[in-house]
Formats: C-alpha cells, structure tokens, sequence
C-alpha cells in the first residue's frame, strides 16, 4: 500500500488517539490525587457491561440506546463511588471500586453467554477497533470531550479541590460532578477502544509525568507528549506488523512505568536512614 493511502488510512484512528490521550491524561492526574487507580477499570466495565446489555436487548453496538444505556450505568456507578468516599472511615473506597468491577465483569460474562459471536464482543470490550474509526467518530467524540472540557474549566477550581484538597466544601456534590463527567468520558472511550486501552492512557501519562514533574501543569504537559509518542509508535508497528493496533498500544504504554521501574536505582542505605 503507497504511504499516501496508508497516511489517510490512519489519519482517523490517529487523531481518535490524540483525543484519548489529551482527555484522559488530565483525569488521570486527579484520579491519582484522589487514589482510587482502578476507578477507570471499574467505570470502564460498567459501561461495558451496559453496551452489552443493550446489544443483548436487540439494539445496534453503535446506536444512541446502546450509548445512553451504557452511560446510565456509568451514572449509577458514579453515584455509589461518590456516596462511598464519604464514608472512607468505614470502608476503603478502593474496595468498592473493586467489587463494583468484579460485579460487572461477572456480569458481562453472564451476558454475552447468551449472545451470538460473544467472544468477539468480549475481544472488542477489552481492546476495542480504533483502528476502524471514521472522521465521524472522531468528530462526534471531540464534541463530547470538548464538552466535558468546558465544565471542568468553568469548575475547575471546585474540581479541582475535590481531587486534590481533603474536606474541601460541597465535596460529596463535587465528587459526583468528577465522577459523572468522567462516567460520560469513559461511556464513549470504551465504545472505540476498549477497556485496556482506556485504562492505559488515563494511567500511564500521569504517573510517569509524576515520576518528572511536580506541578500539574508540567505533568500534563508531559502526559500529553508522552501519549501522542506512544499512540504514533503504537499505530504504525501494528499497521507495518499487521498486529492488533489497540492491543499493541496497551503493550507500548504499560511497557514504559516497567521499564523505568528496571531501570531505577534502588535507594541507597545512606538515604534510607543512618
């Protein structure tokens, strides 16, 4: 295939990942701040698990019910996950994030038993097809996104504090704006690229930009260089090796915080006291 048609050919899926990356870099960085790493897991295969219900309904993958039935199950996950951090002290909030993906994870296995080429469906929730997506996608993605972005300029600094700043006022209201924002983020990453994929660019940017960089800025200035590196390497090894791009991906981002954590030294006894 000439570099022409092979450029116009991944011309979409590329700016599909431009957009995941610039998106979930910055949730990563509050995710972080609040500690609940898997939240995105969770949120990921609740949304997952309400794509599939609707499919199992009869609805097309890409219909808007299938979508808005998949986000209101992000919504009812977002709300337990913003009731349960006011209740820390009695309960790790970490463990209801991870019984919540237990639950929809056995869940969506119960589903797709019952629908055809279900194992197919299960490859596309965990890697997802961003390699298939269209301008129209990618269009009708920045939109949403774009839209989330507003909000969390506009309330940035209540956002903010609530991720950042413990027993900031209105926390609990906060908590579930993040979460429901993030919920809407999620519902449309996993349709396109699955839930590995989704979990490695929120997750990776932000805690390798931590590992450099002190200050939010420079870490998502940093997180954003380093997805759209990754996301670049990631789409032409997987087109010139015809291997699975959105798995390829995955590898390529999880690789690096394993590599840097190799190649760290240990600490020196003299900094570990005495």
């Amino acid at each position: 295939m000439p570099i022409s048609e092979v450029v116009l050919f991944l011309s979409a899926p590329f700016f599909m990942c431009l957009l995941l990356a610039g998106i979930h870099c910055y949730l990563g960085l509050h995710v972080l701040a609040r500690g609940v790493i898997f939240v995105d897991l969770s949120l990921a295969q609740v949304a997952a698990f309400g794509a599939t219900l609707a499919i199992f309904f009869g609805f097309d993958h890409h219909s808007p019910a299938t979508y808005f039935i998949s986000l209101a199950s992000t919504f009812g996950a977002a709300g337990l996950f913003a009731f349960a951090r006011r209740h820390e002290k009695s309960f790790s909030q970490e463990a209801i994030i991870g019984i919540v993906y237990a639950l929809a994870s056995a869940a969506v296995v119960l589903v797709v038993d019952k629908i055809a080429h279900g194992a197919e469906h299960i490859k596309d929730l965990l890697v997802g097809q961003v390699l298939w997506v269209t301008w129209s996608d990618v269009i009708k993605t920045a939109l949403i996104y774009g839209a989330v972005a507003i909000i969390h300029y506009i309330f940035r600094k209540q956002i903010i504090a609530a991720s950042f700043e413990h027993n900031s006022p209105n926390s609990a209201f906060w908590d579930f704006v993040f979460y429901a924002l993030f919920g809407v983020v999620i519902t449309s990453s996993v349709s396109m690229a699955g839930v590995l994929q989704v979990f490695a660019y929120l997750i990776v940017p932000a805690v390798v930009g931590s590992l450099f960089y002190s200050t939010i800025r420079a870490r998502l200035l940093f997180g954003w260089a380093l997805g759209f590196i990754l996301s670049l390497v990631g789409m032409i090894f997987g087109h010139l090796l015809d291997l699975p791009v959105g798995a390829l991906i995955v590898v390529c981002f999880t690789l690096v915080p394993v590599v840097l954590l190799i190649l760290s030294r240990s600490p020196s006894r003299n900094s570990q006291g005495g």
